[in-house]
Order: C-alpha cells, then structure tokens, then sequence
C-alpha cells in the first residue's frame, strides 16, 4: 500500500455534475532519479490506462523542487538520434517491449532482436520500468545491444 497512488482531494467542477478534479500523489520512491520521463510516462500511463474512468484530462503535474534538481537535461536531441539510426524523411517506428515484467535479461534481448529484424527502429520499457533490483537497466541493456 506504500506506493499506491493516494487521492488525498476531490473537488467537483464548478457548474458541471458527474466531472470532479482529483488530486493524487505518488511516492518518488517509484521512481528513477534524474529521468522526468520515466515520471510523466508512469503517471500519465497508470492514471490514462484507468478503465473505471470514462474520461480524463490531465491538468496540471507538480513535482518537488529536489526531484527536478536530478535531472541533467537530456542528452541528445531528436537529429543526432536520427543520424544514429540512420533514419531520415519518415518518422521512427517503435514499440514498448512486453511484458513488462517477467522477462529475464536474455528473453528481453530476444525480444529486442524480434522487434529489430521486424522492422522497428527503436524499442523502448514500458514507462513503469527503470532500474528496479529485480531488473536492472544495464542487464536489459546488455542483452538488448547483443
């Protein structure tokens, strides 16, 4: 129940019924230091992929001020990874590698290679995935480049 999303306020929409804003926190320790994607991705994921809503809106996203301290900016930008890939006048075709969870370093670099041969340029983890103790990035990463 620790890192379970808390609603800690609802308030209904002003001048409409049935609509309300939730407001809901997450425990950093979910995750990764330093990478804002691995946070927007997650929290946008799990909260759009709640089948109990009809529909949603994302309005605002607060983050602690010692979080965003973490993130060093991101490394590249969009053409230097185009010139990586050798890819150019079309957009990038990816796809997130499932399951999410289960797979052992070498089953996640078959998958890699599956998506690869398939005609893939890119695959990515599933946004719920960092570094955790029980699959660790750099084993992902290492089968994934053989």
């Amino acid at each position: 129940d620790l890192y379970r999303a808390k609603a800690y306020r609802v308030d209904p929409v002003p001048g409409a019924t049935d609509q309300y804003f939730a407001y809901i926190a997450y425990e950093l320790d979910l995750f990764e230091e330093g990478s804002l994607s691995n946070l927007t991705a997650s929290i946008i994921g799990n909260v759009f992929g709640f089948k109990a809503v009809n529909a949603l809106r994302l309005e605002d996203m607060r983050m602690p001020v010692a979080y965003l301290k973490t993130y060093q900016g991101p490394a590249t930008g969009v053409i230097v990874e185009r010139e990586r890939l050798d890819k150019f006048g079309r957009p990038l075709l990816g796809a997130t590698v499932k399951p999410k969870l289960g797979l052992s370093g070498k089953n996640y670099g078959r998958v890699v290679y599956e998506g690869l041969k398939g005609g893939l340029d890119f695959l990515k983890d599933d946004e719920n995935i960092n570094s955790q103790p029980f699959m660790r990035w750099r084993e992902r990463f290492l089968f994934g480049m053989e």
